[in-house]
């Protein structure tokens, strides 16, 4: 039974996605914009790494159209070349490497000629330096007051496979161009954040003789041990303040939610059902939980109380919906609609006005953003996994490679 539970759990968690839509915001309903690199002492190879991720945080935001071609000038000067064209804006930069790495930027009106966003940056860990690119898009962007696209700047958490029984969690930006493993050595699965500052997250250790859930701070390195529980044990979702989180736990051979009270350690069950509940999240202000559970005889996507009451069916569509992330008064899930083929759907939270975001290939760890206006997901890519996100206003789309290493599972 304990093999059942975890190959069954696991089964939900080993499927990609596919990263393009099939709607696109109309290219003249967004801002015209170039680029012009005006960086000193700086290699080659970082300054088209730096050039990609700025091309890749304008593209995912929605708001502007960039010309992709890298213009190389003065960061000091007026003076822009002809190629430049009828754009609306010029962002000049330049990256500096003394001391550390040093960034400055210069939002130019190419009307006017006149400057109207100015800043500059500093980070002592170079290889941070993708958060570098996102900081300044992200402010540029708000200077211009279009709609909030800050969630560039958080860190991307996630489990892969690296061998049998082996697996890291690792730190990134969001096109993966920073990476860092922060665990190695026997198998850590199911990261997911601790606290909405990222200071914090919990994993799963399956390396000792019962799944035993812990928490990691990423700054001090101080770890405390949670949880532990035989078969099954999933940190899903917390609540706002961090105080409490949802976990998936099988002590007596299925797997059903509890939750977690952080302080004390103690475990209350939300779920008593005879099959499989898992991955709880909460929603109506924490008030309430939506759930995967096989209750109709297949995977589906349910709501009930903190208190065990009210329970109602949430999803009327397909026969196997096995993942869900909420956001307010929305709901994303992964529905298998073929062998290979699941789609991701957003609907609200009581399962109306359900429409697709993907429409083939296998899409699934659907997860939203901070603000609730992007959704990551992973895209398989033949025996590794690619990063996937739709930005749920613009219709704009984006995804990145994993190097042909498979994820497990993901947060941010």
């Amino acid at each position: 039974m304990r093999y059942f539970i975890v190959t069954f759990l696991f089964s939900l968690l080993l499927f990609g996605a596919d990263a393009k839509l099939t709607i696109e915001k109309n290219a003249d309903n967004r801002t015209k914009i170039a680029l012009i690199d005006g960086s000193q002492g700086v290699s080659e190879t970082l300054s088209q790494k730096f050039f990609q991720i700025l091309l890749a945080d304008l593209k995912i935001s929605g708001h502007f159209l960039a010309d992709t071609t890298h213009h190389k000038g003065d960061f000091q000067s007026n003076m822009f070349p002809p190629s430049i064209g009828n754009k609306e804006y010029v962002f000049k930069y330049a990256l500096s490497q003394q001391g550390g790495l040093n960034l400055v930027v210069s939002l130019v009106n190419v009307t006017s000629g006149n400057s109207i966003f100015q800043k500059s940056y500093t980070m002592t860990t170079q290889d941070k330096y993708p958060f570098l690119a996102h900081k300044a898009i992200s402010d540029m962007n708000a200077a211009l007051n279009f709609p909030d696209i800050s969630w560039i700047n958080r860190y991307l958490l996630f489990s892969r496979y690296v061998g049998s029984k082996q697996s890291e969690i690792l730190l990134a930006d969001y096109t993966l161009t920073y990476s860092k493993v922060i665990i190695s050595g026997g198998l850590n699965l199911f990261p997911k954040w601790a606290d909405n500052e990222q200071r914090s997250f919990y994993y799963t250790s399956f390396s000792g003789r019962v799944p035993t859930l812990y928490r990691l701070n990423i700054y001090t390195g101080a770890k405390d041990m949670m949880a532990t529980s035989e078969g099954m044990l999933v940190c899903s979702d917390i609540n706002k303040n961090g105080t409490k989180a949802l976990l998936t736990m099988a002590p007596n051979g299925q797997p059903d939610i509890y939750e977690l009270d952080v302080t004390t350690k103690q475990t209350r069950r939300l779920t008593d059902f005879g099959g499989i509940d898992v991955g709880g999240r909460y929603v109506d202000d924490d008030s309430s939980i939506v759930f995967v559970s096989n209750r109709l005889g297949y995977p589906n996507i349910f709501r009930q109380s903190l208190f065990g009451s009210g329970l109602t069916q949430v999803v009327h569509h397909g026969r196997n919906n096995n993942q869900v992330d909420a956001y307010g008064d929305k709901i994303v899930y992964a529905s298998r609609e073929s062998s290979r083929s699941f789609n991701l759907y957003l609907a609200n939270l009581n399962g109306s006005q359900a429409y697709p975001l993907t429409s083939t290939g296998e899409n699934q760890f659907p997860r939203f953003s901070s603000n609730g206006k992007v959704v990551l997901f992973v895209k398989q890519q033949g025996s590794g996994s690619a990063i996937g996100y739709i930005n749920l206003e613009t219709k704009q789309s984006e995804h990145f490679s994993l190097g042909g290493k498979k994820v497990q599972s993901i947060d941010w």
